[in-house]
């Protein structure tokens, strides 16, 4: 992983003593790493901890973690979707036998899980998924490729993004509530906000 860290002494967490009680609990949240899974068995997250890891090009392991546990979440919860394109199976379905099928491409390729394979086969592996053109087999029926490529896409995206240490490194100030925004112009930062180094 390259390092993107444009804000090397800036910790967001410095501003949680002002947040209010609900958020800072559920950012907080996020820095736990130990969670059961509701959803999710222990194949499926090593598998997906492999898959996230070179999607998102970080394997830092509390971040990983946390994507994981989003998906197991989201997966848990079941809440249904807002829409859902023809011949797309429901989410659940989805990412059960879309992991199924990925893991089953490693065994395939060397005999291995998926996630045992070195990061050569597996990019090889993602990159077929994400074009589609993976050779279809029995496990692969009825899910498709380019849809759970960025099914895992977007679920990984929206982990990635609202962990505390990613929000440090990209300058992120955190929920504004309730100190607020009051400098208008893009130049200006706030006092609770991070200085880009030179």
């Amino acid at each position: 992983m390259k390092d993107h860290n444009h804000y090397p002494t800036y910790d967001v967490m410095e501003e949680s003593n002002k947040w209010d009680i609900h958020t800072r609990s559920i950012v907080k949240a996020r820095l736990i790493r130990e969670h059961s899974y509701g959803y999710l068995t222990i194949v499926e997250a090593e598998t997906l901890r492999a898959w996230c890891s070179l999607l998102m090009d970080d394997h830092r392991g509390e971040i990983i973690q946390y994507i994981i546990n989003h998906m197991d979440h989201v997966l848990s919860e079941n809440k249904g979707e807002s829409h859902r394109k023809a011949g797309t199976p429901p989410l659940r379905m989805l990412i059960r036998q879309g992991l199924k099928a990925i893991d089953e491409t490693g065994w395939f390729v060397n005999s291995q899980p998926f996630f045992q394979l070195d990061e050569m086969d597996q990019r090889s592996i993602m990159l077929h998924i994400s074009n589609e053109s993976y050779p279809p087999t029995k496990n692969w029926e009825g899910i498709p490729q380019k849809v759970l490529f960025h099914k895992l896409h977007q679920l990984s995206t929206e982990a990635y993004y609202a962990h505390p240490l990613i929000w440090s490194e990209i300058g992120f100030g955190g929920p504004a509530y309730p100190h607020g925004y009051s400098l208008h112009r893009p130049d200006q930062l706030e006092s609770w906000e991070a200085a880009k180094r030179t």
